[in-house]
């Protein structure tokens, strides 16, 4: 029993409860045991199957010490090298004793060998297998051999039956799922490409898995939004306070803001509660739309909260808002973790009393003490950094829950959106307001800093404002970077006759608020900044950015941080300092962000790069991940889940109970996260 409970608990770090959990527990790749290679046939760089007798060993003086067996077969000899040899090792291999032995082989001083084969005897020449050997992904403690048992049991117990209609599958040509998940776990040796072809998991196989997997979570999300329909939310229909704005702006709208706010001003009018992803590109104006939005709403007679991630990015809100909609009688209030208390109070009493029409803050605005009582619209900034369970606070829990607009300046490329944002509507502001100029963006050695803090000085000398970004406050111990404060007075002695400014997550908030302020209105030169500048800071008269240490940033923050600049009609620059040797991957990003100013194809870049996980932050999202499927290159399969998807949900009285089957195959309990 406590072995049992032993094994248990080992396999559930693999996440593996259920008999189908092991079904789909897939080999990373396989071990060719089913044919002998002759010693004299071997090639440095291919793993093989040898069968040879032990002439010779060598052997540390120590228990557990290096171990060097030579291994004849009449053709060749190869030598075989274990470090640290296990007992078990030693005893199957004594001189004379005809063993199997498999593994890559590399050249050595001595000629050709393997290190660290996996080896066993054959002293009676046991006929060998017809399949391959499959290797399984693990974690300490637990073996292949115990993995092969358990996975092999499993598919005895586990239910494969299947849950896509058999009409699709004919009209697919894809083989049943049984079929599949049995050839992936002990496939024939024809079944898989040779070794050093890299096996793209494009047979048919692996084809079919993928394909459920994308099913399951096109089903999910459906579901989710099926759910979110049914949510009540209060009609948002009298539109007079957004049309005074509109009229009082000092600028037009483009026609791709106009199409955005036609758009949510049609999910606001509707009686479900709105959950809309509202995308843009770095400057391209979403603020604007989240401000009309609000009119709208508050004129409907209804609270809004506005949550962004960052005090800065708040206190800009803040700042833009407040002049739009002050004049037309709204009452605008901040609230961030950092006020003091007296003050904290004093807004949560006046959002709780109805005073407040529009409160901006950061996650305080979802702490308990903070009380709407009478919450319409719910706008979250940059809302991959939130949490699922963040947002779902700001909206409410009740019947009748607030709309929810989710804004985003990192744009998600298309089959990202078709995968794990299926169940939100989308709008995209596809469009610059006229006036801006483009960034021409430079990467240079570290080395030749003196010159670029003589750049920013022609710069501020020509009337212009600069950044310069650091990924650091302070000086640190275990990383050689150049720190924020450092930054600070150095530029102030290299540029005395410049007002050198500098703000970090660190300052208090008055402070932060007092050196923006001053930047803005032009009595700062150079603002020395870390990346809390990264998103929201709109000063149209700074042209030029350096980011120090750019190597160490991800496409996502360098495209955001070089949109700090651009905003006016002068040519800006955003130059990269870059410290070398640096990683293939990072001259990658750096080439991109240099050759490249579209935010969508930085996006998608940026998620061949990092994956979908890192990209969407969504181990704080809730949302299941794929394992199996690459969303680059399978999207032909996830266009083809979202339509079987659509008919199995469509077809309810003979599809409800496979649908149930096929999410619970691949979700188990997880289906709830994706309907939050």
């Amino acid at each position: 029993m406590t072995s049992a409970r032993a094994d248990r608990g080992r396999f559930a770090r693999l996440g593996l409860h259920r008999a189908i959990d092991f079904a789909l527990h897939l080999p990373l790749r396989y071990e060719d045991l089913t044919q002998i290679t002759p010693l004299r046939g071997l090639v440095p760089g291919v793993s093989v199957q040898v069968r040879g007798v032990v002439s010779a060993t060598d052997s540390g003086p120590r228990r557990g010490s290096n171990l060097t067996v030579r291994l004849f077969d009449g053709s060749g000899e190869i030598t075989l090298r274990f470090l640290h040899a296990q007992p078990w090792i030693r005893a199957v291999l004594l001189p004379g004793r005809t063993i199997l032995a498999h593994g890559l082989v590399r050249g050595g001083l001595f000629g050709l060998e393997m290190v660290h084969p996996t080896v066993r005897a054959d002293d009676e020449g046991a006929p060998l297998p017809d399949r391959l050997m499959p290797i399984y992904p693990t974690v300490a403690g637990i073996g292949q051999s115990a993995l092969r048992t358990a996975i092999r049991s499993a598919l005895r117990e586990a239910d494969l039956g299947e849950t896509i209609p058999p009409d699709l599958i004919r009209e697919l040509a894809i083989p049943g799922f049984a079929e599949a998940i049995k050839s992936l776990h002990t496939p024939l040796p024809a079944d898989v490409p040779p070794e050093g072809e890299e096996d793209d998991r494009q047979s048919p196989p692996w084809r079919r898995i993928i394909l459920d997997e994308l099913i399951a979570q096109q089903l999910a999300l459906a579901r989710a939004r099926s759910a979110r329909d049914q949510v009540g939310a209060a009609p948002l229909r009298d539109d007079a306070m957004e049309r005074r704005l509109l009229a009082k702006l000092p600028f037009r709208l483009t026609s791709a803001q106009a199409r955005v706010v036609s758009e949510i001003g049609g999910d606001l009018g509707a009686s479900r509660a709105m959950h809309r992803l509202l995308q843009g590109d770095v400057g391209s104006g979403k603020t604007v739309v989240a401000a009309l939005a609000a009119a709208r709403a508050i004129g409907s007679g209804w609270q809004v909260a506005l949550m962004a991630p960052t005090e800065i990015l708040a206190e800009q809100h803040w700042l833009k808002l407040r002049p739009w909609l002050e004049p037309l009688g709204i009452r605008v209030a901040w609230l961030t973790g950092s006020l003091r208390g007296t003050e904290k109070r004093a807004v949560r009493a006046a959002i709780a009393s109805g005073e407040v029409d529009l409160a901006i803050g950061t996650h305080a605005l979802v702490e308990e003490t903070t009380a709407f009582p009478r919450l319409g619209l719910a706008i979250v900034d940059e809302q991959h950094r939130f949490g699922v369970a963040q947002r779902l606070a700001l909206v409410g829990a009740d019947a009748l829950r607030a709309h929810l607009l989710m804004m985003s300046a990192t744009p998600i490329p298309r089959t990202l959106a078709m995968s794990y944002c299926a169940d939100l509507d989308l709008s995209v502001i596809d469009e610059l307001p006229p006036g801006r100029s483009p960034i021409v963006t430079r990467v240079i050695d570290a080395g030749r800093r003196d010159e670029v803090a003589h750049r920013v000085r022609q710069a501020v000398v020509d009337g212009r404002q600069a950044y310069w970004v650091c990924p650091l406050v302070e000086e640190s111990e275990t990383m050689d970077l150049k720190d924020a404060t450092e930054t600070a007075v150095w530029l102030s002695d290299q540029l005395p006759d410049l007002r050198v400014g500098l703000v970090h997550g660190r300052l208090h908030a008055s402070d932060k608020a007092k050196v923006m302020a001053d930047f803005q209105a032009g009595e700062i030169d150079v603002l020395v900044s870390t990346t809390v500048i990264e998103v929201g800071v709109d000063v149209p008269n700074a042209s030029l950015m350096v980011i120090e240490h750019a190597e160490r940033f991800g496409l996502a923050q360098l495209h955001q941080l070089r949109g700090r600049v651009g905003r006016g009609s002068a040519a800006s620059a955003c130059v990269l300092l870059a410290s070398y040797p640096m990683s293939a991957v990072a001259k990658e990003r750096l080439g991109i962000i240099r050759d490249t100013q579209d935010g969508f194809e930085i996006a998608r870049r940026d998620l061949l790069l990092r994956g979908p996980g890192e990209f969407l932050g969504a181990r704080q999202s809730g949302l299941p991940m794929l394992r199996f499927a690459d969303l680059e290159r399978d999207v032909d399969l996830l266009e083809m889940a979202r339509r079987i998807a659509g008919q199995m949900l469509g077809d309810k009285a003979g599809q409800a109970i496979n649908v149930n089957r096929h999410l619970d195959r691949w979700l188990g309990g997880r289906t709830a996260l994706a309907t939050v």
